[in-house]
């Protein structure tokens, strides 16, 4: 090899060597998020874990703790009066953002990618509730189904408390966050819509196919990690659901969540620890069946 290929090497070395400030920089932005992710996320999990096992009033030493093995997830099970009406609650919220509030912002993604006249404001309209807090979206909500002076009440000359009857918060609940979730649907579709080749629809319309059957038998399959970044939001949405529900009645009169029996029994006037951490334990196996399918769908695309 010549002299001159050898200093080009040499040369090409040296400039892609970093420099020590360019080491710290990369060891930071890898460090910090790491620290985050494990105090935030990992190391409370973990002890949700452990505590579940243990009977801990909160205040004493840990090494007070009585270990009571499986005895929280029996009781959960078995006696606690909340349980199964907050996994039913669970279910039919994740029914109604599945069948209800998913179809529904996939319409107005397709609707207004067609671009017609006032898409920019239609968009803006729909997405408005989504940079909303769902405390802020229960409150907004709570002008619409106040018992004496809500709108529906108000024009309808009904007298129906939506928030308090437990027939009907629940459902009332469920309005109010298909509201916000079918904006959040909408702007999914509408970014994967956007990038779907334009000659995809050229060549089905060329073959005769309609506008339905083509989006049905085109487009739609093309959508499919959109389609499945949809499932796995929906399905997080309905577990995760709290703040709309603890601020129309914490989670009382019919209107029981997962959510809802963790945050009363860890932090409430029960202070019961340890059954709390059953629950949400629990609550995250169950979101961890549906991680592990996503995760195993994503892989199985990349292989």
């Amino acid at each position: 090899m010549s002299t001159s290929s050898l200093s080009k090497r040499r040369a090409s070395r040296a400039g892609t060597r970093l420099s020590g400030r360019d080491r710290t920089t990369i060891a930071l932005m890898v460090l910090i998020p790491t620290v985050v992710v494990v105090g935030l996320v990992w190391l409370p999990a973990i002890a949700t874990v452990v505590l579940s096992f243990f009977d801990w009033d909160g205040l004493s030493p840990f090494s007070e703790a009585a270990p009571v093995g499986g005895q929280f997830y029996d009781e959960a099970v078995n006696t606690y009066p909340a349980f199964w009406p907050a996994i039913q609650h669970n279910l039919i919220w994740l029914a109604v953002l599945f069948f209800v509030a998913t179809p529904l912002g996939m319409f107005i993604a397709v609707l207004i990618d067609r671009e017609s006249r006032g898409t920019k404001f239609y968009q803006s309209s729909f997405y408005l509730p989504v940079v909303l807090s769902m405390a802020l979206v229960g409150f907004i909500w709570q002008l619409m189904f106040s018992r004496d002076q809500g709108f529906i009440n108000a024009v309808t000359g009904w007298t129906i408390d939506w928030y308090g009857d437990s027939s009907y918060n629940l459902w009332a609940a469920l309005i109010a966050t298909t509201w916000r979730h079918t904006g959040y649907i909408m702007l999914l579709y509408l970014a994967g819509l956007k990038g779907v080749d334009p000659s995809l629809r050229e060549a089905a319309k060329v073959d005769g196919a309609g506008e339905r059957q083509t989006f049905f038998k085109v487009v739609f399959p093309v959508l499919a990690p959109i389609n499945i970044i949809v499932l796995v939001v929906t399905v997080m949405e309905s577990l995760r659901a709290f703040d709309l529900v603890w601020v129309i009645n914490k989670g009382r009169n019919g209107l029981e969540l997962i959510s809802t029996e963790v945050t009363r029994n860890i932090v409430g006037e029960a202070q019961r620890i340890g059954f709390g951490s059953a629950l949400a334990t629990i609550m995250l196996v169950i979101s961890s069946l549906f991680i592990a399918v996503y995760l195993r769908i994503v892989m199985k695309e990349e292989t």
